[in-house]
């Protein structure tokens, strides 16, 4: 079908084998900072779809793959949607889906990457335990008979491939889960170098300790090739509420690993929302990877679901930590969502994209602007490596959740998604509005975001922040807030005095400003970092010190 839209009316033209669909564009940022964009279904059928995933070509960021676990309530079959552009999503086509043989033994939970060559790579479980691998050449149309990776017991693999071309990994995918064996459910994966046609012998990241559950498994690339995974442990008895993140850095594709089991705390929320129809829910991390050359490069980004837990209010909210040494260290956790704490609002499902210019966004369920039994679509934007945020409503409608008859108690799909396509941001989440749980859509102007606050853009007082990682080694970043222009001198000493470095010595002008310190070839220690501040009228207006550590 190819749909186009008018104020309220769609008007349906049958194809024969795959559907093609026009999205509208976006409107513009109100002053209130509620952008309501136009919603569309991605792919309008009959199926149940939930759980997109969306899949950006490495060298062409117009070709997108989405994806999704799909449904027959009539007749119980469960697939993978296929769902593709080639136009940065302003036509669709595909199927709900996949051809790849034996179709009858597909069971969803699909997990989905693009390669170097434009190969589509789709991982998925089995009517038998395992998981399994297609590929398309000619973006989905057709796909290969399944290839087994493993016949272990899993949730679900997530893919992510290498488009760096200076990477000595260029073009290697790779799987990533955390095993359902008897715990301790390790952290594993697999890759492929040849767009699925071979994978790897199964390799086990981490040794956790006895008993304990893993849940979730997702991963990060750099520019220079190192990847970074990341999973929750939870607590060993129900509802497994999520308890630690930890993470691993591999910069020999995959062959040994640098781990960290508890990377930092959290608690997360799994169970179920008994104002949302006791709808199931989960806190496991989704994590990003900064790779625009922005100013922000290489950073490492982390978000999950939490409450009880500071910064996190006593109802769910959505945390983010952030890593500037490659996934070595993280931050103490950042209160993404901007309404006010502690005020009964849910925030969950977060999905994270870093986009060409360095933005941090993160898309997420809120009902702060409904009824506790409903929910809506909002994005929470940084330009600035998650200092400060903005909240951007994204759904033009709100909708009731509510489980799907047929599947497990509570169900109504695990995560939503988000990519961009060159200067425009591209949302996919499930709802229900239309009757039955579908795919929909929303593509956000990048440029219409990038409309500072005022709170943010001029600060209304001087303030020195303390520094993170602390302790550090090498690397910690120093955060500094300007009210006005000023000149600025902000240098490091060590116990002694003595002057170790000048990090800045300019006017500059007000606002958020942040610095990083490398520390390397320093002993160990405590350091001393002072702020100096002198108005134009060369007179001085402010000046703090603080102390961090360097802990080899």
């Amino acid at each position: 079908m190819k749909l186009q839209y008018s104020i309220s009316i769609v008007l349906c033209l049958s194809l024969i084998t795959f559907e093609k669909i026009k999205c509208g564009s976006s409107s513009q940022l109100s002053k209130q900072q509620v952008y309501v964009s136009q919603n569309v279904r991605l792919f309008p059928t009959s199926f149940v779809q939930t759980e997109p995933l969306v899949a950006r070509h490495p060298l062409n960021s117009s070709i997108l793959f989405v994806t999704a676990n799909t449904f027959d309530t009539t007749t119980g079959f469960q697939s993978e949607g296929i769902y593709s552009t080639t136009d940065g999503g302003q036509t669709w086509f595909g199927s709900d889906t996949c051809k790849g043989f034996l179709i009858s033994s597909h069971k969803g939970n699909p997990g989905i990457a693009i390669d170097k060559n434009g190969n589509f790579i789709l991982t998925r479980l089995s009517s038998s335990p395992g998981l399994y691998s297609h590929s398309s050449t000619n973006n989905g149309l057709s796909w290969t008979a399944m290839k087994k990776i493993t016949d272990a017991d899993l949730y679900k693999a997530t893919l992510h491939s290498d488009g760096d071309a200076s990477s000595s990994y260029y073009g290697r995918t790779y799987a990533v889960w955390t095993s359902l064996a008897a715990p301790p459910h390790k952290l594993t994966i697999s890759y492929t170098d040849d767009g699925g046609g071979n994978w790897s012998a199964l390799k086990e990241v981490n040794n956790p300790a006895s008993g304990t559950i893993g849940k979730g498994g997702e991963a990060a690339i750099l520019l220079n090739g190192v990847i970074v995974v990341c999973w929750a442990r939870a607590v060993n008895s129900s509802p497994f509420i999520e308890d630690f993140i930890g993470t691993a850095s591999s910069s020999n594709g995959g062959a040994t690993w640098s781990v960290t089991e508890n990377a930092f705390d959290v608690n997360g929320i799994a169970g179920m929302i008994p104002a949302k129809a006791n709808l199931k829910t989960n806190g496991w991390p989704r994590i990003a990877a900064d790779r625009s050359g922005s100013a922000y490069n290489t950073r490492v980004y982390i978000v999950t679901a939490q409450k009880g837990l500071s910064p996190a209010g006593n109802d769910p909210d959505i945390v983010l930590n952030r890593s500037i040494d490659s996934g070595k260290t993280w931050s103490a956790g950042i209160r993404v969502n901007q309404d006010a704490l502690n005020n009964n609002k849910y925030q969950y499902f977060p999905a994270i994209h870093i986009d060409d210019g360095g933005g941090v966004n993160i898309l997420y369920y809120d009902d702060q602007n409904t009824t506790s039994d409903s929910v809506g679509v909002f994005l929470s934007r940084s330009t600035n490596g998650g200092d400060s945020w903005m909240d951007f409503e994204v759904s033009d409608h709100n909708f009731k959740p509510a489980p799907i008859a047929g599947l497990s108690p509570g169900y109504q799909g695990d995560n939503i998604s988000l990519t961009s396509s060159g200067n425009t941001l591209q949302a996919f989440w499930m709802d229900n509005s239309s009757g039955h749980y579908q795919i929909w859509t929303a593509k956000i102007d990048i440029s219409t975001l990038d409309v500072k606050d005022d709170k943010q853009e001029f600060p209304s007082r001087i303030r020195l922040f303390q520094n993170y990682p602390n302790p550090f080694n090498p690397l910690t970043i120093i955060n500094y807030q300007l009210a006005i222009d000023n000149f600025v001198s902000l240098k490091v000493h060590n116990m002694l005095g003595e002057e170790i470095a000048t990090l800045v010595n300019e006017f500059q002008t007000s606002g958020f400003k942040s610095q990083v310190w490398d520390a390397s070839g320093l002993p160990s220690g405590v350091y001393i970092y002072k702020l100096v501040v002198v108005g134009q009228d060369g007179i001085l207006s402010y000046t703090d010190v603080k102390k961090m550590l360097l802990l080899r």
